[in-house]
Order: structure tokens, then sequence, then C-alpha cells
């Protein structure tokens, strides 16, 4: 009987190992989440959610997300729309909204509806960002919040035939003004609402204004949070990352839709991110509103939750080949004369070449990195990486790191490690910990050249 209890009992959990469970999640997620709490601070964030995301129950957990990314250094712009607002205060007048290509056409007469519910959404975006909630990321916040005519806009015009009246397109953003207000550490809230040097107010897409002021900005993130799942293929799969050429390939391909589907609103959200992409923008999310907690898992986490658009591949990321050789020395060799990186012979580097991967713009090689696998010890090196000098403010280097480590982990190798004498701080900064000789695979540790006396620095990937 004793044994029997005895066997039963240590199959349960107890609470005490619940908790310590619960406890080694907390801790890995929050190590995990280290590196790009520091990777964002100091960085401009565009924020753009619709109106329906102010109207949702849910609104003040967004709030909420919002703030704890000011409490942790990211400078952040918010840009809402209005259309369910804009909708219903027309609606209660009594006045039929007329549509085209999906696009609201504002008739003078309604403009005072459009304010007035434009006015009504931001009032209570302020009210909400400056209330200081007990046991919320909001509990002794003191989150200033600006907002002001940032937009110049300018008539949308006449288009098939069709005068758009009072509707509008961004002209001009006042940059200027608006890092005057990041600088001061305070969220700008910007609304669909645009004025003309000729005192004219015109109702605006809230999707190009958050795109037109990212750019204007040059902000590291432009996030569009979504209404609906996210971006998915046939199957109905998330699609983590796309480059340009694969954005631009989704939307060729979901064109035939209704004005308000799912799919036509996910690639009018495509549309946009291209074209912030292409204008300097290096990286826009497209994320789930109907995900609590979106925005920090995208944000805080390796994988993320959403989709990832970015520039990086539209300028080539993709692995070497024995053409590139010429422009991998051309690149290597300012640093291997600066002693930064190992000098390679061209016929090494002829053997290597399937290791690389490089970064290609407009037929000049501007970035490389290398992979170099051991298999017994389930270990990766990464190897030569390398960024033009003029090429290095666009986290280009972290993309090759990152694509490094993705191989690494489709081979389900365990470790990735690197051998550096100049950029032990870079490799810190990304999770990388300094580590002895002995945690070399034995064929890379029997190459060590003592002389030279690099850093050896590992990051352990499962």
């Amino acid at each position: 009987m004793d044994n029997k209890t005895k066997n039963f009992g240590e199959n349960i959990a107890t609470p005490q190992d619940a908790s310590s469970n619960q406890n080694d999640e907390h801790v890995a997620w929050f190590r995990q989440s280290a590196p790009y709490i520091h990777a964002h601070r100091g960085k401009t964030f565009v924020i753009l959610f619709g109106g329906e995301a102010v109207q949702h129950t849910g609104f003040a957990h967004l709030i909420n997300d919002i703030a704890l990314l000011v409490s942790l250094g990211v400078r952040i712009v918010l840009v809402h729309g209005a259309r369910p607002q804009i909708e219903q205060q027309l609606n209660t007048l009594d006045i039929r909204s007329q549509f085209a290509n999906g696009l609201r056409i504002t008739l003078n007469e309604n403009m005072p509806a459009v304010e007035q519910a434009v006015g009504q959404v931001r009032l209570r975006i302020e009210a909400q960002l400056s209330m200081g909630l007990p046991n919320t990321p909001m509990a002794d916040a003191s989150i200033r919040v600006v907002s002001s005519n940032f937009i110049i806009a300018q008539p949308y015009g006449i288009r098939d035939g069709v005068d758009f009246c009072q509707t509008g397109n961004v002209r001009n953003v006042d940059a200027d003004a608006i890092k005057q207000q990041l600088e001061n550490n305070n969220v700008t809230l910007i609304s669909p609402i645009g004025f003309s040097p000729t005192g004219e107010v015109f109702n605006l897409r809230a999707e190009d204004v958050a795109t037109e002021t990212a750019i204007a900005l040059n902000a590291d993130k432009l996030i569009f949070i979504m209404e609906n799942n996210g971006v998915t293929n046939k199957a109905g799969d998330l699609l983590q990352q796309l480059d340009l050429a694969h954005a631009e390939n989704w939307i060729k391909n979901h064109g035939d839709k209704n004005n308000f589907s799912s799919e036509r609103k996910t690639q009018s959200h495509l549309k946009n991110a291209a074209i912030a992409c292409r204008s300097g923008v290096n990286r826009v999310h497209l994320i789930s509103r109907l995900i609590d907690g979106a925005l920090l898992l995208e944000l805080y986490s390796r994988d993320g939750i959403g989709t990832l658009v970015t520039a990086d591949n539209y300028e080539g990321l993709r692995t070497a080949s024995i053409n590139d050789i010429g422009g991998i020395i051309e690149l290597i060799s300012p640093l291997e004369a600066d002693g930064v990186l190992v000098k390679r012979s061209r016929e090494q580097l002829e053997l290597d070449i399937n290791n690389f991967t490089i970064i290609e713009r407009d037929g000049m090689i501007i970035a490389c990195a290398a992979m170099f696998t051991f298999i017994e010890e389930e270990a990766a090196e990464l190897a030569c990486l390398a960024v033009h000098q003029d090429y290095q403010t666009h986290g280009r280097g972290d993309d090759l790191m990152q694509h490094i480590e993705w191989q690494a982990r489709k081979k389900h190798l365990k470790k990735i490690f690197t051998l550096t004498t100049r950029s032990m701080h870079w490799f810190v900064e990304r999770g990388f910990i300094e580590c002895g000789a002995d945690a070399l695979p034995i064929e890379k540790k029997s190459l060590y050249n003592y002389h030279r006396n690099s850093k050896i620095f590992c990051k352990q990937l499962i």
C-alpha cells in the first residue's frame, strides 16, 4: 500500500511543480525578449489601428500594450482610423455613404459629420492614454499625448469621372514637428484629417497617413494592426515573412475581391507596406487585432505572430555563387587589411562559396556572411560577417545574422558561435555570450589562432 501510494504520487504535479514550471516559462520568455527590448529602445515606430479597434471592448488592452512600449523607450506615433464612427455619424444624420474603389466620397456638406466623428475618436484615445489604471501597465504612467495639424493635404480629385470632393491625399508631413515631440518623449497622435494651405479640410485614408508619416520620419517600423487574421497562403497558413517580390505577387493573386472583403483589406495593407519599404522603411509588420497581446508578441518574441514585410530581400538576400567571388573580395579586402577579418585566399573563397549568403543592391554586393556547420557537435559558425560602410545603418548585419540563425535551426543545430576581435558588444547585444576555447568544436579548436587572440561568443538556439 505504501509503495503504491509513493509511485502514484510521483506522477502527480504538485502546486509547487506547477509554479516552478510557470516561473521557468516566464524567465525563458523574458530572456528571449531582452535583446528586442534593447534593440527597440530609442527607435521610432508608426502604429496604425482602425476605428474598429477603438470601439472594441478590448481597446484598453491595446492601449496598455502601447503604453508598455513607451515605458520601454520606444518612440511612438499613433495613427487612427475612424471609418465605422464616420459611418455611424452619417447614419444618425440619415446620410447615405458613397464609395468608389473602396474610398469614401466625402461631400463638402458631410465634412462637419466627419470632423465630429474623427474628433470623438481622437479624444477617446487621448483619454485612454491619460488613464492611470491600477494593476495595468498604465499604473502611475505619465504619458503625454500630442496631436496637431501635422498633415498637409490636397484633393484626391476626379478619378474615372468620379469627383471625390473633400476626400484627400497626403501632400506633406511636418516631420520636424513630429520629431520634436518624439524628442520630448511625447506620444504623437495623428488623425485621418488634413488641411490644405488654403484652409480646406480633407478626409484622408488612415493607411496613407501612416505610410507617408513613416516615410517622412524614416521610421524604424511601420505597424498595421489589422481587423483580420493576417496574411495567409491558399491553405490558410500565416505567412510570417514576405520580401517585396512575394508581397507584390500576393497582391496580384488576390486582386479580384469586393472592396470590403477581408482579402481586399489585406491587399490594401500590403500595397502600403510595399510603398513604405521602397521609400526607406525597412520593416512593416501586419498583425491581427483579434489576438490579445499581438503587438507585444510580434515585437518581443523571436518568431513573432504576424507578417513581416521587408525591403532587405528586395535588394537581394541570397546564397552566393562562384560569380560573386570578385564582389565578396572587394567587400572584405579593406576589413582584412585592417585586421578585422581573417584573410582568405581566392582559392579558399571558391571552396567555401556555397556557405556564403550575400545582400546585393543594384548589382553590388553590400553585405556577406558565411555559415560553417559541425554536425557532430550540433553547432554552426557565423563567419566573415561584413557590411559595406555606406550601408551599415539599416540593420543589414542583423538580417544576415538572423538568416544564418534560421539556416542553423533548419538543420536542427543547437548553438551558433563566432570569433571576433572588434565586434564583441554587437554580438553581446544580440544574445551571444562570451565562451572559452573549450566551447569550440574539436576541428575548429585545432585551428584556433592564439596569436590573433579572437574572442569567442556562443548563442544557444534550442
